[in-house]
């Protein structure tokens, strides 16, 4: 039988920023939410797009030479390849649609950085 998820109530998985749970699978798509506060990591997707829609709060993703601002609502695709830095001056709730290859931080690597695994439970 096929369940609904409550997209708020996925929220409460979350315990930790930057720490993505996936809460669903469209073909080779998750749908994951983050809580963020604070910033991540410069990094790229060299062969995936990754679409970020801010759910409560605010959040700026920095690229080189420019920043854009998302508000509740707002949603903005990074383009593959495009090095990027989400930042969250207070807590901000996102919902990350990306595909199933993606890797959390791209090429970099921090205390920060969620494998599958983690992203899966």
């Amino acid at each position: 039988m096929l369940e609904t998820t409550h997209l708020l109530k996925s929220f409460d998985r979350v315990t930790d920023y930057w720490s993505p749970k996936v809460i669903g699978r469209v073909n080779d798509q998750y749908l994951k939410v983050a809580k963020v506060k604070g910033e991540l990591v410069w990094h790229a997707h060299a062969e995936e797009d990754e679409l970020f829609l801010v759910i409560k709060g605010r959040l700026r993703i920095e690229f080189e030479g420019h920043a854009v601002d998302l508000d509740e609502g707002d949603m903005l695709t990074v383009p593959r390849g495009v090095r990027h830095n989400p930042v969250a001056e207070e807590e901000c709730w996102v919902v990350l649609i990306e595909p199933v290859s993606t890797k959390h931080t791209g090429d970099v690597q921090t205390e920060r950085t969620r494998t599958l695994e983690e992203q899966l439970r």
